[in-house]
């Protein structure tokens, strides 16, 4: 059996760190993920979808993510449920991640003065990268001698 669940997208908020009562880290935050085709309208939607982290991972997040960032998370899918005040049974899907990526600098896109600093910080523990965009020259030539080709 296999649970294993990767996304890209941009943060809807700024991630909300807590610790449990034994003194666990734990953040909760939003990843908006653009579906890859469009309504009627020819508009594109998203998904909204619960991410949770946990321990120095959720620290982590806490620390350096913010609103708008472009992310990627990476971990299982959990369904949890409880009941709420009324006494209703109440469904949560969410997918809790056991590595996050930043994919853009902090001085990048949506978010130029988001405060962050520390821009190209590498976690290998947590599973972060630097924070350089492989994909930035997507669509240009690539300068390649044939010395450098494996075969």
């Amino acid at each position: 059996m296999l649970n294993r669940v990767i996304l890209i997208g941009r943060l809807t908020r700024d991630p909300e760190l807590r610790y449990t009562p034994s003194g666990v880290a734990v953040t909760t935050f939003t990843l908006a993920v653009d579906r890859p085709f469009t309504n009627q309208q020819r508009e594109r939607e998203a998904d909204f979808i619960n991410i949770v982290t946990w321990r120095q991972l959720a620290e982590t997040c806490a620390n350096y993510l913010r609103k708008g960032r472009l992310t990627a998370v990476e971990g299982r899918i959990q369904v949890r449920n409880y009941d709420n005040n009324e006494g209703r049974r109440v469904y949560v899907t969410e997918v809790v991640a056991d590595n996050v990526r930043f994919l853009e600098s902090p001085n990048s896109g949506a978010n130029r003065d988001d405060g962050m600093g520390g821009g190209g910080r590498q976690e290998r523990n947590s599973g972060l990268r630097d924070n350089q965009d492989p994909f930035q020259d997507d669509g240009k030539p690539i300068d390649i001698s044939d010395d450098d080709l494996p075969f």
